[in-house]
């Protein structure tokens, strides 16, 4: 059984939002909260994978990169997952050549995103 503390945020702007996605990645679909990265702008990436194409629906991954601007902020939904649900994102993201890190959302949440690993942070 999952505890409070077996829980992480992890703030979606792209696939993870779309449910057949959730489906297929974590078996569930994922209940979320609006929320917003400060200082990052958003930037596209090519889906090269063609399972993931027909799941999405899209044929580019949104991508991130950090730009230190007020100005900038990526608008996105925080997701409350389990250790395992991180995980599993994790094997979805790796696909992309995505990675993932720590920040602080605009509610002031610590959560994980997913950026492009050549996004160079």
């Amino acid at each position: 059984m999952e505890t409070l503390e077996d829980f992480q945020s992890l703030f979606s702007y792209g696939t993870l939002q779309i449910e057949a996605v959730q489906l297929a990645t974590f078996g569930r679909r994922l209940e979320g909260t609006p929320d917003s990265l400060p200082g990052y702008r958003q930037t596209k990436l090519k889906i090269k994978d063609e399972t993931v194409v027909a799941q999405s629906g899209q044929e580019y991954y949104l991508n991130i990169q950090f730009t230190g601007q007020d100005s900038d902020k990526i608008d996105g939904t925080r997701f409350q997952v389990t250790r395992r649900e991180l995980e599993q994102a994790d094997v979805y993201e790796e696909a992309a050549l995505y990675r993932r890190i720590s920040v602080e959302l605009n509610s002031g949440v610590q959560a994980w995103v997913y950026l492009g690993a050549e996004s160079g942070e």
